[in-house]
């Protein structure tokens, strides 16, 4: 069964950065589809970032040109760099991993607070 951890998460004045790591058990990591997904207090759960195992990215439209998705198969890592921070930001963010069977496992999520 597949595992899934985030971490790097934490507080950062607006305008920061910060790298938000997601290990995923697994011997054919390379084969899973990756996600980000964030949810702020009293909203829905929504879509960051999202990378395939062909490496494809997409970004939702509030963050694109400010974080970038990335991911590292030999290390089973994929990672969410987060610049120009800004309040709005603030969410628990998750790690989802898709493997060929389609099924989806989620991490806990890491909590990222944007605030002077």
């Amino acid at each position: 069964q597949v595992q899934v951890v985030e971490s790097g998460g934490g507080l950062v004045q607006p305008g920061g950065s910060l790298r938000l790591s997601c290990v995923a058990s697994g011997s054919i990591f390379s084969r899973y589809h990756m996600g980000w997904y964030r949810q702020a207090p009293g909203k829905q759960r929504e879509l960051v970032a999202h990378i395939t195992s062909f490496g494809t990215t997409t970004y939702a439209g509030s963050v694109k040109g400010r974080f970038t998705i990335s991911r590292d198969n030999a290390n089973n890592t994929v990672y969410l760099q987060m610049n120009s921070l800004k309040p709005e930001d603030t969410a628990v963010y998750y790690c989802s991993a898709r493997d060929p069977t389609l099924v989806t496992t989620w991490g806990k999520g890491t909590l990222v607070t944007v605030s002077s």
